[in-house]
């Protein structure tokens, strides 16, 4: 323990920054999820396309090379942009909080959308029926009667990909996030005790796994205890 001695404060904060970083992917993950299981859902050969590639470049590329393709690329074509109004700008760079925080919820969100459409496809088409009656828009009847009848079939692999989304924060250090992983690497550097240090960042990410599942679990219970009432 006595090489952690001097280390603490930088893996609170370290862990502060994945709990951020995950926070602001989760939301994005479902903003995508609920985008392009609309889109592969819709009629529109456009957007069902769209949603397709997507759903296929995503879920076929490793993590890590979209974590990196984006960083790079985002400040690639920002540059390019900036230089269009201003020719003297030489690099413009998107922050890797944000470059990862997008990256991962691109890939998450793929898998997302599919959880997403299954779950729509669930949904009892009474209750759609029944919506129309009561003459529900299309749109109100999505917001109001689809996406909370999905969202308890959706919840079990959901966790699973949040799951999935909290442990993907650790690539977020080979772009200069400074977060757990990347103040275990400059620890060991001084220290010389990896062994030591890659437990630590292994029992913080335990630690939000546990949080997680433990969340999911509440929710799983709030959502079906309407079942249970009924039996």
């Amino acid at each position: 323990m006595d090489a952690l001695t001097g280390w603490w404060d930088d893996f609170f904060w370290g862990s502060v920054v994945v709990a951020e970083v995950f926070v602001t992917a989760l939301i994005l993950t479902v903003l995508l999820g609920l985008i392009g299981a609309a889109a592969k859902l819709s009629k529109n050969r456009v957007a069902k396309s769209i949603a397709s590639g997507y759903t296929i470049v995503f879920r076929g590329t490793p993590e890590i090379l979209v974590l990196l393709l984006f960083y790079f690329g985002s400040a690639i074509a920002l540059t390019n942009i900036a230089q269009i109004f201003d020719p003297e700008i030489k690099f413009i760079d998107i922050p890797p909080f944000w470059a990862g925080s997008i990256a991962i919820s691109l890939i998450v969100g793929s898998y997302a959308t599919e959880t997403f459409r299954g779950a729509f496809l669930g949904v009892d088409p009474g209750q759609i029926e029944a919506a129309r009656a009561l003459g529900l828009s299309n749109f109100k009847t999505f917001v109001y009667v689809r996406i909370p009848a999905m969202w308890r079939l959706a919840l079990p692999p959901f966790g699973n990909h949040m799951l999935s989304l909290i442990k993907d924060t650790a690539l977020i250090s080979i772009i200069g996030l400074n977060e757990t992983l990347f103040a275990a690497e400059q620890a060991i550097g001084n220290t010389g005790k990896p062994f030591t240090m890659y437990i630590v960042v292994g029992l913080i990410y335990l630690g939000f796994s546990t949080i997680i599942t433990l969340s999911v679990m509440v929710l799983e219970k709030y959502a079906n205890q309407h079942l249970e009432v009924g039996r």
